[in-house]
C-alpha cells in the first residue's frame, strides 16, 4: 500500500511537470540565444545541412532532435517554424527527466525517488529552463541517463545498460561542451568511491562485473553516437575534429568573456535567495536544506536498508564536485546551474525520507509530510510565477539579458505597415545597428527584403521602413535628408510613439516614409470603422 502511494506521487509529479512545461510555450519573447539556434535549425530544415562551429552555438543534438516535431507537423521552411514547436523539444526532455529518476530506484529506494521526482517537477529553475530553446535541458537529461544507466550496469552486469550509458555519454558530448565538467566530477567521485569502499553493507554487486570488452563496447557506443551528430550523419567529417578543437577555444573564451563574468556564489545566490527591488523573493532553499540532509545520510554510520551506500556516497561527491566546478568558472549564465542542481534534488529526496524516519512517532511523521507538501507547494507556486506571469520580467532571477515585450510592439507595427504597402511582406526594410539585435531577425524572418546594415551606403536606395538603434540615428538622418538632392527627399515619420527596448538598454527606433505612413493610418482608420457597430 505504501509503494502504491509513492507510485501515485511519481505519477502526479509527472502530470504537474507537464502542466508547468508544456502550455503556452509561445508566450515569452524569444531570447537572443533561442533565435540564433532557430536560425541554425532553419538552414538544416531547408536542406542547407549542419556545420558545427567550434567557437559558438554548441553541439548539434538540439537542432537534429527538433527536426522530428517539425517533420511531424509538416514544417519544412524556416519561416513556418514557431516558438511552440522549437520549445517543445527541451520541454519534452524536461518532462521525461522526471520518470527517468526511476533508474535510481534500486539504489536510492522508491520513497527517495518519489520525493525527488516531486521536487524536480516543481523546481522553478528546472521548469523555467525546460521552456528555453537551448541545449541545457538536453544536456542534463543525457548526463543523468549516462550516470543512471552506468549504475544499473554496476548493479546487474547486463551489457545493455552499459551500451545505453555509452550512448548517453556520446549524446552529452554532442549536446554541449560543458559535458566535460559532469564527466570530470563523475570520474573523481568514482575514483574516491572505488579506493574507499563503503564500510556499511550495501546491496551486493555481481562479480566479476567488468571486463575489457565492456570498456570497449562502452567507448564505441559513446564514440559512435557523438560522431554521428558531429559529422552531420557522416556528411561533414571536419565537424568531428572541431568537436575536439572546441575545448581549446573555450578555454580562452572563459577568461576573455567579461560580459558574463560573475562571482563564485552567483549560482547559489540565484537559487537560495534572490530579490530585485520591488520584486518578490525567490528561493529554492527548501531543496538545498533537504539536500544537506541527504549528504548527512551519505555520511551516516547506520544508513537505511534500502539505500546503496556506495551510490549515495558517489552522488554526494558528484554533486559537491560539480557545484564547485561551476562556481569556480568565472563565466556564468544562470541556465548552467541546472546541471548540478539535479544532484541536490536527488539528495533532497534522500534527505526527506531520512527526516521522515528519524523518529517513529506518528505525529512527527505527519508533521514531516505536511512540511514537505508545504515546501513543494511553495516551489510549485514559484514555478508557475516564473513560467507564466513573470516569464520575461527582469525581477525573475532566471530572466537573463532577455528580450522584452517591446519586440512584440515593434513587430506588430512593422506587420501592420506592411499591409498598407503594395508588396505586403515583400516591402523593403532596412535595419541599421552595430548592436546584436537578435532575436529581431527571427521576428522579421518572413520579410524577404529585410536587409541588415552596420554602416551606410550612399548608393543604396532608402527603404520605406527603417529600423535603427539610437547610435545610428545621425547616419540615418544624413542618408535621408542630406544625400538626396532637393526635390527628391521624402519626409520620414517616427514609427514608434514611445521609447521601445528590444532588451534591457537596447533601444530600437523606427522611421516610415510619409506616403506609406499615411496609407497605414488610412487603412487603420478604415479597419476601425468596420469594427464599430
Amino acid at each position: 500500500m505504501k509503494n502504491l502511494a509513492f507510485w501515485l506521487l511519481i505519477l502526479l509529479s509527472t502530470a504537474w511537470a507537464a502542466l508547468l512545461r508544456l502550455p503556452g510555450l509561445e508566450r515569452r519573447p524569444m531570447h537572443c540565444d533561442e533565435a540564433v539556434h532557430a536560425d541554425k535549425l532553419g538552414t538544416l530544415l531547408e536542406g542547407g545541412g549542419y556545420r558545427y562551429d567550434p567557437s559558438e552555438y554548441h553541439g548539434p543534438t538540439l537542432n537534429y532532435f527538433t527536426l522530428l516535431p517539425a517533420w511531424i507537423r509538416g514544417v519544412h521552411r524556416y519561416t513556418d517554424l514557431s516558438e511552440a514547436l522549437l520549445r517543445s523539444v527541451p520541454a519534452l526532455f524536461g518532462l521525461l527527466l522526471v520518470p527517468l529518476l526511476l533508474l535510481w530506484k534500486s539504489g536510492l529506494g522508491l520513497p527517495s525517488v518519489a520525493a525527488a521526482s516531486c521536487l524536480l517537477a516543481v523546481s522553478p529553475v528546472m521548469a523555467y529552463y525546460s521552456r528555453y530553446y537551448i541545449q541545457e535541458m538536453l544536456l542534463l537529461f543525457f548526463s543523468c541517463a549516462f550516470l543512471a544507466c552506468g549504475y544499473r550496469f554496476f548493479r546487474s552486469a547486463r551489457p545493455g545498460w552499459l551500451l545505453l550509458s555509452g550512448l548517453a555519454l556520446g549524446l552529452s558530448h554532442a549536446t554541449k561542451e560543458t559535458f566535460c565538467l559532469s564527466l570530470a566530477a563523475a570520474a573523481a567521485s568514482l575514483v574516491i568511491c572505488v579506493r574507499r569502499p563503503a564500510a556499511d553493507p550495501s546491496p551486493a554487486h555481481p562479480a566479476p562485473f567488468w571486463r575489457s570488452r565492456h570498456l570497449v563496447a562502452f567507448l564505441l557506443a559513446a564514440l559512435l553516437s557523438s560522431v554521428v551528430f558531429y559529422s552531420s550523419f557522416f556528411s561533414h567529417w571536419p565537424g568531428v575534429i572541431d568537436s575536439v578543437r572546441a575545448y581549446f577555444l573555450y578555454l580562452v573564451r572563459i577568461h576573455d568573456a567579461a560580459l558574463h563574468t560573475h562571482p563564485w556564489y552567483y549560482y547559489l545566490q540565484t537559487i537560495l535567495f534572490f530579490r530585485e527591488p520591488g520584486g518578490p523573493v525567490w528561493t529554492e532553499g527548501f531543496i538545498f536544506l533537504f539536500g544537506c540532509l541527504g549528504l548527512w545520510e551519505s555520511l551516516s554510520r547506520h544508513p537505511r536498508v534500502d539505500l546503496d551506500r556506495t551510490l549515495l556516497r558517489f552522488l554526494g561527491l558528484y554533486t559537491i564536485f560539480l557545484t564547485a566546478l561551476y562556481a569556480a568558472i568565472a563565466y556564468k549564465t544562470p541556465w548552467c546551474l541546472i546541471q548540478f542542481w539535479l544532484g541536490w534534488i536527488l539528495l533532497a529526496g534522500v534527505g526527506t525520507i531520512r527526516l521522515y524516519r528519524l523518529f517513529p512517532a506518528s505525529w512527527y511523521r505527519g508533521a514531516v509530510i505536511w512540511l514537505f507538501l508545504l515546501g513543494a507547494g511553495h516551489l510549485g507556486w514559484q514555478s508557475w510565477r516564473a513560467c507564466f506571469p513573470m516569464d520575461a520580467d527582469p525581477r525573475n532571477p532566471f530572466v537573463y539579458a532577455h528580450t522584452g515585450p517591446g519586440v512584440f510592439s515593434i513587430v506588430r507595427r512593422v506587420e501592420a505597415i506592411a499591409k498598407a504597402h503594395p508588396d505586403g511582406i515583400g516591402m523593403p526594410v532596412q535595419v541599421y545597428s552595430r548592436e546584436n539585435l537578435w532575436p529581431l531577425p527571427w521576428y522579421l524572418r518572413r520579410f524577404p527584403k529585410a536587409r541588415w546594415w552596420t554602416g551606410f551606403s550612399d548608393q543604396a536606395a532608402n527603404a520605406p521602413l527603417i529600423l535603427a538603434t539610437p547610435d545610428m540615428e545621425a547616419g540615418v538622418v544624413h542618408k535621408l535628408y542630406e544625400i538626396p538632392p532637393p526635390g527628391e527627399r521624402e519626409l520620414y515619420m517616427r514609427m514608434l510613439e514611445s521609447y521601445t527596448e528590444l532588451r534591457p538598454q537596447v533601444e530600437v527606433r523606427g522611421y516610415v516614409a510619409r506616403s506609406l505612413w499615411e496609407d497605414y493610418l488610412r487603412r487603420e482608420a478604415e479597419e476601425q470603422g468596420e469594427r464599430k457597430p
